[in-house]
């Protein structure tokens, strides 16, 4: 099943209104979190492997919760 066709099933299931708030609130502050944490690794050694690789890691991290927090708000403000 392609990711559009989940998103889909998705919003035709019922999904409790305080649950989506709630992911949305812990995934905005989990956003938030990691957006700190790289920007202070922007102070930090560039050529420092374990630098590079936290910045590698927390840019996933925070790639992935934008992508949960998009999915959160379609379903909050599903489009027709």
């Amino acid at each position: 099943m392609e990711i559009e066709e989940k998103r889909k099933a998705i919003r035709r299931s019922k999904i409790d209104h305080t649950l989506i708030q709630d992911g949305t609130a812990q995934l905005s502050n989990e956003v938030e979190i990691l957006e700190s944490w790289l920007a202070e690794l922007e102070k930090d050694d560039f050529a420092n492997q374990v630098v590079i690789d936290a910045r590698v890691a927390y840019n996933d991290m925070l790639r992935s919760r934008k992508e949960m927090l998009e999915a959160l708000l379609s379903l909050e403000n599903p489009i027709p």
